[in-house]
Order: C-alpha cells, then sequence, then structure tokens
C-alpha cells in the first residue's frame, strides 16, 4: 500500500511535469546538456557538451570536423537531455526535447554567439570568457541551433511533495 492507497500508481511520473517557471530557472542555471543524434547506421549516439538557451531554442557549438556534423547534415533529427544536477538548483528536475538541429557557419551567427557563450561558460571571469571566446571564434566553427519541438519534463519536488515518507534527505537530494 502507498502512502495515497492502493489505487496510487507512482510508475505514472506525468503529474510531476515541470511547470513553466521552474523550466525557465532550468535553462537559465543549467549550461549542460546530452545532445543526443543518429549515427550513419541509425543507432543514437550521444555526448555531454554545453548550451546556451536563447528565444526558446537551443544553441550549441562544435568543430565541422566532428563526425556528428555529417550525421546531422543527414538526418538532423535530435534530442536534448538536460538536468538539475550541477545547476545549483536543490531538487531533481529534468527535461528532455525532441528537436531539429540548424547548422550554421555563417558570421552574423558566430559574432553574437561566441561571445555569448562563452560569458555563459565563464560567467564570474571576463578575462577568462574573452580567451575563451578568441579560442572558440576558430576556422570550421558551426553553431547548432536545436528547434525544440516536443518536451518531457520531471520535477521530482512534486513527487515527494506527494509521497512524503519516501523523499531523499540532506544535500543535494533528488
Amino acid at each position: 500500500m502507498t502512502e495515497s492507497g492502493p489505487s496510487k500508481d507512482w510508475e505514472d511520473v506525468r503529474a510531476y511535469t515541470l511547470d513553466e517557471d521552474a523550466e525557465g530557472e532550468l535553462l537559465r542555471r543549467q549550461t549542460e546538456c546530452t545532445f543526443i543524434w543518429s549515427g550513419k547506421e541509425g543507432h543514437p549516439m550521444g555526448v555531454i557538451v554545453n548550451f546556451i538557451f536563447r528565444d526558446g531554442r537551443f544553441w550549441l557549438t562544435a568543430s565541422d570536423q566532428r563526425p556528428r556534423i555529417a550525421s546531422l547534415r543527414r538526418d538532423p533529427r535530435v534530442s536534448i537531455a538536460v538536468t538539475s544536477k550541477g545547476s545549483g538548483i536543490p531538487v531533481s528536475r529534468s527535461l528532455t526535447y525532441k528537436g531539429t538541429c540548424l547548422l550554421h557557419d555563417d558570421r552574423e551567427t558566430l559574432d553574437w554567439f561566441v561571445p555569448d557563450f562563452s560569458r555563459a561558460m565563464r560567467p564570474d571571469d571576463p578575462v577568462k570568457a574573452a580567451a575563451f571566446a578568441a579560442h572558440l571564434d576558430s576556422p570550421g566553427r558551426l553553431v547548432l541551433e536545436v528547434v525544440p519541438q516536443t518536451r518531457i519534463g520531471y520535477d521530482s519536488a512534486k513527487m515527494w511533495k506527494a509521497a512524503p515518507g519516501a523523499a531523499p534527505v540532506g544535500p543535494g537530494a533528488g
């Protein structure tokens, strides 16, 4: 028997989705995600990379020499998974998005993206941010724009409110 009675289904977590404010906080505070695409054999591949979220889209970067770029040119369908781990948010939150990846190599996009991205990755040190920007502004640099289409969100605080006896305790409890 669960805390809410024998009919409570704790496997169905749809009620514990992130609300708009919590989603916004996660996307403002987190700079790391898992970026997932399909390899040439169709098998999913993923890497952990940094991102910024601007104007409802995810923005990442990679060299045009990365194997994932050839895969993205063949099939731009991607997923992004974001968690609250390391963001300073005290409860476990996660988001997964399905979307389409657009590749940019134009100067106009690089000119706004590189400094913005560098400041987000080195927020407390303008000198390091400028050095990182100089490092990123290299030949073959691409900006990846992920246009989200479908979203799955999870907020553990909602689940633990519904099941306080099962809630974790201590710092970083999710």
